[in-house]
């Protein structure tokens, strides 16, 4: 969440940055945060009076009734006892307001990066790079639900049957495939510096208000109510976790970690011809780049994220572009964003695959996320991820545009973990 500091010391940025992101009432959400934080503090002040007064009295009482003063030391004590009284309110309005606060915070935006272009959708992303080559296609090429069904792949219905729309099944090849991308991806992390972890698929609801799921995307997340638990929708989640309520040594950093996970999410609302097949799921295989940085640092592991990104695709030999997304279509806690998709020969239109986010102080000051540095001072830290790579599109990706007349081939890289080169 944004710091107080933020926002009393750069209102008028903080306003801009939350219109930039098409955030409704910014400018009077926060003037309200200011006016609690004010009662806040305020209340606080005269708290710390009444108690230094209460404190006083009460130890002058013993010296009064030795002195044989025993009116004086009577009125300090109906003093004493007073203030605790006028505390207890006070403590409560206290209470009250940081709460209020917190919760308001809790539902504010971060704000984007200068560089973030203005807009309010998809249509108002700025394309700043092109890759690959688009392949040549037999006539009439399928699309990927197809040659799933053609090649005995991934079965759909079986899914229904299992568990319900969004959940396929991969079989055969279709599962080596899956496998086989899940362990690119990771030796790629791997060879690139990122240490492997293996996380929880489920966490508590601390951890979905520590990267800001929670209570922006509660409706979109898996809740087991019983326990108050949630199926994570991306690795992000428990791996940056790690960290709320750490303070790292300065010499740590940069952070690096990967992990593959399976990840949920309900996408309710999701419907059509942009969603059939592979093209959104309620369970998906993704591998997720975590880092935790100092603030200077943190811009160049941004740009070596995308540039990792854009190597795995070039591997894949899939033609790509990378966007950089406008303020009205990034995600509630990043202040900058590049989506990278892959375009679909068959279906004739791109395919995101990646997002890549520097979300500045906004999850670490939630997650209490915090470094030491060289002078022994306490900072937050700068927290970041991107998918590398999300599996499903990747796969549908793969199947259409490598579609020959003799099957689907393999790209070169990815032949030494699939362990054959043609699916026919």
């Amino acid at each position: 969440m944004l710091t107080i500091k933020q926002i009393t010391e750069d209102t008028e940025k903080v306003i801009k940055g939350l219109e930039k992101k098409h955030f409704a009432n910014a400018k009077e959400t926060i003037e309200q945060v200011i006016a609690l934080n004010n009662k806040r503090r305020n209340t606080q002040t005269v708290l710390d009076g009444n108690l230094a007064e209460a404190n006083k009295l009460s130890k002058s009482i013993g010296m009064l009734m030795k002195q044989g003063n025993q009116e004086e030391a009577n009125n300090a004590k109906s003093r004493v006892a007073e203030l605790k009284e006028v505390n207890k309110t006070l403590q409560a309005e206290m209470d009250k307001a940081a709460e209020d606060l917190k919760q308001l915070l809790y539902a504010i935006p971060n704000i984007p990066y200068d560089e973030v272009p203005e807009g309010t959708g998809a249509e108002d992303n700025v394309v700043v790079k092109m890759g690959g080559k688009l392949t040549d296609l037999p006539e009439n090429p399928l699309p990927h639900w197809e040659l799933a069904k053609k090649y005995d792949l991934i079965d759909f219905d079986l899914g229904v049957k299992i568990t319900g729309a969004g959940f396929p099944v991969y079989k055969g090849k279709g599962a080596r495939l899956q496998r086989a991308l899940i362990n690119f991806f990771l030796t790629e992390a791997g060879n690139a510096g990122y240490t492997e972890i293996q996380p929880p698929t489920v966490v508590n609801a601390d951890s979905g208000y520590g990267t800001g799921q929670l209570p922006d995307k509660e409706g979109q997340m898996y809740h087991c109510q019983v326990d108050d638990f949630y199926l994570i929708p991306t690795a992000e989640v428990p791996v940056t976790n790690i960290y709320r309520d750490v303070i790292v040594d300065e010499k740590e950093l940069p952070i690096k970690n990967c992990a593959y996970t399976e990840c949920f999410r309900r996408e309710a609302g999701s419907y059509g011809k942009d969603v059939r097949g592979l093209n959104r799921l309620h369970e998906f295989s993704k591998v997720e780049l975590v880092r935790i940085d100092k603030p200077e640092h943190s811009r160049e592991s941004h740009q070596e994220m995308l540039d990792h990104v854009e190597g795995l695709l070039q591997k894949l030999e899939l033609p790509y572009r990378i966007l950089r997304l406008c303020g009205g279509d990034m995600s509630f806690t990043a202040a900058i964003c590049y989506d990278f998709e892959v375009y679909s020969e068959a279906q004739k239109r791109w395919l995101e695959v990646s997002s890549v986010s520097n979300f500045d102080t906004y999850q670490a000051n939630r997650l209490k996320c915090r470094y030491r540095n060289a002078d022994k001072k306490v900072e937050l830290c700068h927290t970041l991820n991107g998918s590398a790579l999300a599996l499903p599109r990747i796969v549908a990706a793969l199947l259409e545009d490598f579609q020959t007349p003799e099957g689907i081939r393999i790209p070169k890289a990815l032949v030494p973990y699939t362990g054959f080169e043609m699916i026919d």
